[in-house]
């Protein structure tokens, strides 16, 4: 198993104690964590490194390195024990949003054999990539990935797109380079580009390649939380009725989804609503992608939130939530002190059989555990574990939300969606 970390691409590391592999190495299975480069480091796009080398790659420097790790692992995990012929990727936030680009990228292809993506999207919008050298290409990403390196190098007083440019950009120290992890200069000019499409690595999104069947076949889990991210992450409507009317012709469908009694409070409407746009939506339109594609797909939802945790997250399982249950590794567990509970252990141990069952067969079932059913279009069925971490397959129960979600992607600029 091969673990792509998160931190929205400018933060995090594959040694995160949370992320430790002994669980995994208990269970048969060999964990490998990477690191890939980050921030500007890992993405940045310059017209004057266009025209150096055109022929190149260019821009997506952070997919370079996890293509490069895979292609270390092909070629040498047979010395440590490994089959070079039954390799697992795995991610979370951005290592998710990597899992959908790998998936997609034509020259990551053959390289791993499964896939498994948590809090990961699959739409355009959540991290996904920049055109290059297009204005207003994509409405949710309208600047150029090379007019964003441009604003950059501005910033350090370098101008023009020609050699001399180049020459002074590379004598930028690396603290000036990271610039403080600062993605937007002191004026809100944007001065990092996040993924970008270039045309020659990274050719297409991956909600496109989805919709043409062009990803790798190969068996898929995907999922997210319950309750990830609330406030105005998605949109800055500032009433339930605001934020229904932005539906359009759905205003009602979509009440009736999301606050069906007129009962529930603005803050966990704006966090479900957060949550099913950029994670559970689009989770479950990529898994419909596989099932098209013949390719056996798994989803789940994870809503566990510890009881000293519950009057913090009112509304579901943050973002990251089940991290340290995959891993079992409870222990290193932040925002939840003190010791585990016994059917926190339990979770965990579940948790982590299913993901070492996957990786080994393609298929997370095994003696003992709950049924995790096999994601299909006609019962929609889920893993769905609760608020108290009980693990149950069964039909989805935010279908009614997710539903009218699709309709909006339809008409996704009525949403006022930012390319996150």
């Amino acid at each position: 198993m091969v673990w792509i970390h998160g931190g929205a691409f400018v933060a995090g590391s594959g040694s995160d104690p949370g992320s430790a592999g002994d669980a995994f190495a208990k269970q048969g299975v060999i964990l490998t964590t990477i690191n890939y480069r980050l921030s500007r480091l890992g993405h940045f796009a310059h017209p004057a490194l266009s025209k150096e080398h055109p022929d190149e790659f260019k821009g997506s420097y952070a997919y370079m390195d996890q293509i490069a790790a895979l292609k270390w692992i092909k070629e040498n995990i047979a010395a440590f024990g490994g089959d070079p012929n039954n390799v697992t990727i795995f991610g979370f936030s951005a290592g998710g949003v990597s899992i959908h680009s790998l998936l997609t990228i034509p020259a990551a292809r053959g390289l791993f054999h499964k896939a498994i993506g948590e809090s990961s999207g699959g739409r355009d919008g959540v991290l996904t990539g920049r055109p290059i050298n297009k204005e207003n290409a994509d409405p949710l990403y309208p600047v150029s990935a090379e007019t964003i390196g441009m604003n950059f190098a501005h910033k350090h007083k370098i101008d023009g797109t020609g050699a001399d440019a180049l020459t002074k950009l590379r004598s930028l120290s690396v603290e000036e380079i990271l610039d403080g992890g600062q993605e937007s200069d002191s004026s809100g000019v944007k001065i990092y580009s996040g993924p970008i499409l270039d045309g020659k690595l990274v050719v297409e999104t991956a909600e496109s390649a989805y919709q043409a069947g062009r990803q790798a076949k190969v068996p898929l889990i995907i999922g997210n939380c319950s309750g990830e991210i609330g406030g105005p992450f998605v949109s800055n409507a500032a009433s339930k009725e605001a934020l229904f009317a932005l539906f359009g012709d759905n205003a009602a469908e979509a009440k009736a989804a999301f606050d069906p009694d007129g009962s529930k409070e603005f803050a966990e409407v704006m966090t479900k609503f957060n949550t099913d746009w950029v994670w559970g939506e689009p989770a479950r339109m990529t898994a419909r992608a596989y099932v098209a594609k013949g390719a056996p797909a798994y989803i789940f939802q994870f809503g566990y939130v510890a009881a000293a945790s519950r009057e913090r997250s009112r509304y579901g399982a943050g973002h990251g939530s089940e991290v340290s249950f995959v891993f079992n590794t409870l222990h290193a567990r932040w925002g939840s002190p003190g010791e585990a509970t016994p059917e926190e252990k339990e979770l965990a141990k579940i948790m982590n059989t299913y993901w070492a069952n996957f990786a080994k067969t393609g298929d997370p079932n095994g003696n003992g555990l709950p049924a995790w059913p096999l994601y299909n279009t006609q019962k929609e069925e889920i893993l769905d574990i609760d608020l108290d971490g009980k693990t149950v397959g069964k039909p989805d129960p935010r279908k009614a939300r997710l539903n009218v979600i699709e309709k909006a992607f339809k008409q996704r600029d009525r949403i006022q969606v930012r390319g996150i």
